[in-house]
């Protein structure tokens, strides 16, 4: 037996952790320890740096680096001799990778997974970078010259390692502390939507070059601006984003979902991962293009991701896992690629010639895998319509999406029987979160009860194992432990669900959920000196810095976030104490919003809606009446994205009175379903005609699916 698999017989202090990242490395030969007081205890006793390494379970450079680095008997000997080696899942510590991510972009000027950072015994960082092989290779420094040259500098330049953290640390203050201003006017909408227009891509879609991510929180405001302004451009840039994506290799066009980003800018070869918040957001991005436009292209994607969830992402007991893996056999993409071979031998004649004309199919193959061997795999895209291919095919259009149906059953079946990428089954309340409202938006506009029944079992789940007595969160649960202290996505996110499931259903006790999570997190979150929300409760984080940030990033920003909760809930319940929250918040990142409006487009939209004529529509009647049933379904069907909706039930009236007063003598009209405008304050007449009150609120109906 060699020394590597003398090595890799052994196990490190990571085998006892629940993170199915750290559990990746608990057999590596470098001597990791789980983030936490015995490492640094460590680190002070031996005088030793920290080598912090943080990742996550589906990031294909992080398994990169494993096998050149931390699977290799000589870097691992140095790096346990010169350090105290620690990895973080920065999914489980969000709290942390955030911190350090933005120490590597101030002295590198990118960052990404995994994330390399050296620092003192405290936890000040100073040196950061990402990716680093075995061997100095192309002008990017190789572990085995990384870190002896770590070493000397912490046992001979050790004064200079000090000063470069103390400068770190004092930046890091600036950068992640905003400065409050004045309250941003409606000037700032205009800018961020004309920031926008200069990032678009107007050939391929999308904003800025490769690599290319789906930002659904720009396809929000995009749509929100378009419904506010009348604004035909902000329309045309968000569909055709979505038109993009939907037909690019970026979409799993046989078993559906999106994967993380695109390595190029025409949506073709992605970074093969599938991650739980992609889903969730671009679900409800789709959806809520479905309800702008009425067209079925859009509410079909929705309805495929949920499909994808659904089957494959689904725990058992009703909350959703984290993400798939980019690799499989070792091979980037490997699960998703088809050679022209593979189609014809799983398809009949006609199934495949189909399948290979609408998803480009090609004998060359489309795609190389890393290993720099010849591929003739193919990333399936659509460079064309589904009408336009059976136009070329002399098909209809119908006899092709029939051909096409059972093309994909048999695909994905066959697929279904190759090694699958590796599943992270953590569940986090934040993302979970994402992905229950966009199961209620679905729910709502699709009048579709599956996915109301699936949001609810999963905030049902969520509220069992992941709140504890004293109403607070945590985190991540896994093989039946919840743990790690809630952030502020937590609770925003997850209120976000909640709002969402209370429009969708009426089940008042999502409603009272929903506030009693905002109260929990005012309590513990609410920065009352500057405004607005920190990530985790004060005094909390890695290092003496309170984190507190606006800006979009793969999720919208929890304040964003928090934000649009608080409005809603404010103008359902009319408290007006959350809306001065909502203000607040806006005040304290106004500063930094008039730099970069754009990368604050959940904020932006937040505070339009705050600017905005409030709008409630309260019905009241019987909810198993057929006149009930149809008011609702209408209202939901829209695209309505400031206005809410409240429902006061012709009998058991009080709990939702008295979390909504107002609502107290709002009955019906002659026993048939009311409903009740109200708009800035003032309550129309009540109507039993949904015309009316469609016609009240400016929303045409779209049609029934």
């Amino acid at each position: 037996m060699n020394e590597r698999n003398r090595s890799e017989e052994k196990v490190n202090r990571l085998i006892g952790e629940k993170s199915p990242y750290l559990q990746q490395h608990a057999r590596n030969p470098v001597d990791w320890y789980p983030w936490g007081n015995e490492a640094f205890l460590k680190a002070t006793a031996e005088d030793k740096p920290i080598f912090l390494s943080i990742g996550y379970s589906t990031c294909h450079w992080c398994h990169v680096m494993e096998r050149e680095s931390f699977e290799d008997p000589e870097v691992a000997r140095r790096m346990n001799e010169a350090f105290v080696c620690i990895k973080v899942d920065r999914e489980e510590r969000p709290d942390i990778d955030q911190v350090y991510m933005a120490v590597c972009q101030l002295l590198t000027g990118g960052g990404g997974w995994p994330l390399t950072v050296i620092m003192t015994p405290d936890r000040k960082p100073f040196f950061a970078g990402t990716y680093f092989p075995r061997e100095s290779r192309f002008g990017r420094t190789g572990m085995l010259e990384l870190v002896p040259r770590m070493e000397d500098v912490w046992k001979n330049r050790r004064s200079e390692a000090d000063h470069t953290a103390n400068e770190i640390i004092a930046a890091l203050e600036d950068l992640l502390t905003p400065v409050p201003g004045g309250t941003p006017g409606s000037e700032t909408v205009e800018m961020t939507y004309q920031d926008l227009c200069r990032q678009y891509d107007s050939r391929f879609g999308g904003f800025g070059r490769a690599p290319k991510f789906p930002l659904p929180g720009n396809i929000f405001f995009l749509l929100r601006h378009w419904r506010r302004a009348g604004e035909e451009r902000a329309l045309q840039m968000a569909e055709r984003t979505l038109q993009a994506m939907s037909m690019g290799g970026i979409y799993d066009q046989i078993g559906f979902g999106f994967h993380r980003y695109s390595t190029d800018e025409m949506w073709l070869v992605p970074h093969f991962e599938k991650m739980l918040y992609d889903q969730a957001l671009l679900a409800m991005a789709f959806t809520e293009a479905y309800q702008a436009t009425g067209k079925d292209e859009y509410g079909r994607t929705a309805e495929e991701i949920f499909t994808y969830i659904l089957r494959d992402m689904s725990h058992a007991e009703g909350g959703f896992y984290s993400a798939e893996d980019a690799d499989s056999e070792g091979v980037e993409g490997k699960f998703y690629t088809w050679t022209a071979a593979e189609v014809d031998a799983v398809l009949e004649r006609e199934e495949a010639q189909a399948v290979r004309e609408l998803f480009r199919i090609r004998e060359g193959g489309n795609h190389s895998p890393e290993t720099g061997q010849p591929s003739q795999g193919n990333i399936l895209h659509r460079g064309e319509s589904l009408a336009e291919t059976a136009d070329r095919l002399g098909m209809e259009a119908d006899e092709l999406t029939k051909t096409v149906s059972r093309a994909r059953e048999k695909l994905l079946e066959a697929r279904d029987r190759r090694i699958r990428p590796s599943l992270d089954d953590k569940i986090l309340t934040d993302w979970n979160g994402l992905m229950l409202a966009a199961l209620a938006k679905g729910a709502s506009a699709f009048s579709e009860p599956r996915y109301a029944r699936a949001a609810e079992r999963a905030a049902d789940f969520l509220l069992l194992h992941l709140r504890q007595e004293n109403g607070r969160l945590f985190h991540r649960y896994r093989e039946g432990e919840a743990a790690v202290q809630g952030n502020l996505d937590d609770y925003s996110f997850l209120t976000w669900g909640l709002i969402e499931l209370y429009q969708a259903t009426f089940e008042v006790r999502y409603l009272q959920e929903s506030l009693a999570l905002t109260e929990a997190c005012l309590s513990l979150l609410w920065d009352d000196g500057e405004g607005g929300f920190f990530f985790t409760a004060k005094g909390s984080g890695p290092l003496s810095i309170d984190l507190k940030t606006g800006t979009d990033g793969a999720t919208p920003s929890g304040n964003a976030v928090s934000a649009m909760n608080l409005l809603r809930l404010s103008r359902m319940t009319a408290n007006p104490i959350f809306e001065d929250k909502v203000a607040r918040i806006a005040r304290a990142f106004s500063t930094e919003i008039r730099h970069h409006p754009s990368a604050f487009a959940t904020l932006v939209s937040a505070m339009a809606a705050a600017g905005d004529a409030a709008t409630e529509v309260v019905i009241t009647g019987d909810p198993a009446a057929g006149d009930t049933r149809e008011m609702s379904r209408r209202l939901r069907s829209a695209f309505l994205p400031d206005t809410v909706l409240v429902f006061v039930p012709a009998t058991d009236r009080q709990p939702i009175v008295d979390l909504a007063p107002y609502t107290g003598d709002m009955t019906t009209l002659g026993d048939r379903a009311t409903a009740y405008v109200c708009r800035d304050f003032i309550c129309r007449s009540p109507t039993t005609d949904i015309d009316v009150v469609m016609e009240t609120i400016g929303v045409p109906e779209r049609p029934s699916r």
